[in-house]
């Protein structure tokens, strides 16, 4: 799906063939997960960040460019919202469902992805992380993708289709163009010039790129953890991957979304259940900062007061730390660790 993403916004700003964009793509992800150019990866890494706060300037222009029509987009969006749009009376359930589906793209939250990036941080305490992450969501969902929303809506570049796949529109405002970014680039065109679609398609290639080294890791995170330090098992999971990278561009938008919707439906089933069950020791370890924070203290973590071994080794630092700063014995903590 990434790959297809990229492709299709650097067709629409450049015109370059969507093979031509998927081998692009795939060669310089293959230097990098393979060990080659890793700079590439540092790069994209700190241009990431520059981006995105960019893109979201540029939908706060398009919005005051168009802030004439902004009350009767959200008349629009309530009237279709509760069904009183007669057009759009009868798709509720759908937008409903396309909305969940697509938030789960969009963040990660509550699928159990995104712990397999989080652990690479340095932090003191896992729930500092935690509350990183569930700040992202409100960013890269609730603010950045509501900003997008907005601004297709105020360009109307957009169509609507009854069963939001597109094989019967409701509204058809931009006619052959398929749904996703495609909609975006065209409310930059109109809002603010071909430049705008340009624009895009370049941050866009840059995040897809360093979504799809996330992705690499985590997958090599996964075998790892499955069968150990196996040089050649990782090496054909990276073939694979990129290998699949290139499938992007073969397969078309309306076939590849279903198969993304698909794969993220069967790892949720399998991931919710295995969160529920972590629920117990997750109430304990925010127990564990909370008690620290309340008495004044950095949180430090040690895996072993909440019933967790650490054979790896990878708080030692911070137990080291607790023990110098006399937590064990502070009877506010409560610790029965000595």
């Amino acid at each position: 799906m990434q790959t297809q993403t990229a492709a299709t916004a650097v067709n629409v700003a450049f015109g370059f063939p969507f093979v031509v964009v998927g081998v692009i793509m795939t060669a310089i992800v293959a230097f990098v997960i393979m060990g080659g150019i890793k700079r590439i990866g540092q790069v994209a890494e700190f241009l990431a960040p520059v981006m995105c706060g960019i893109y979201f300037l540029i939908t706060i222009i398009i919005i005051v460019l168009n802030i004439g029509k902004v009350p009767g987009m959200f008349g629009s969006i309530f009237a279709s919202a509760f069904g009183k749009d007669a057009v759009f009376g009868g798709i509720v359930g759908s937008a409903v469902s396309w909305g969940i589906k697509r938030g789960f793209f969009s963040n990660d939250a509550g699928n159990g992805m995104s712990p397999l990036i989080s652990a690479t941080t340095d932090t003191s305490h896992p729930v500092k992380q935690g509350l990183v992450q569930g700040l992202s969501v409100y960013i890269d969902t609730l603010l950045v993708c509501t900003c997008t929303g907005i601004s297709i809506l105020l360009a109307g570049t957009y169509n609507v289709a009854a069963d939001g796949a597109g094989a019967s529109l409701l509204v058809e405002r931009v006619p052959g163009i398929q749904y996703g970014i495609a909609f975006m680039q065209e409310a930059m065109s109109v809002s603010i010039g071909k430049a705008g679609a340009m624009f895009l398609a370049i941050m866009l290639f840059i995040f897809i790129f360093t979504t799809m080294l996330s992705y690499s890791y985590q997958l090599e995170s996964t075998c790892k953890y499955l069968f150990g330090e196996n040089k050649m098992v990782v090496t054909i999971v990276r073939i694979l991957f990129l290998v699949f990278c290139m499938f992007g561009i073969l397969i078309d938008g309306d076939t590849i979304w279903p198969m993304g919707d698909i794969g993220v439906g069967c790892m949720l089933w399998v991931n919710t259940f295995s969160i529920l069950l972590l629920t117990p020791k997750v109430l304990k370890i925010v127990k564990d900062y909370e008690k620290q924070k309340n008495v004044g203290l950095n949180p430090l973590f040690d895996p072993a007061t909440v019933g967790i071994e650490d054979k790896a080794g990878v708080w030692d630092t911070y137990v080291k730390q607790k023990k110098e700063r006399g937590d064990y014995e502070n009877p506010q903590l409560g610790y029965d660790k000595k």
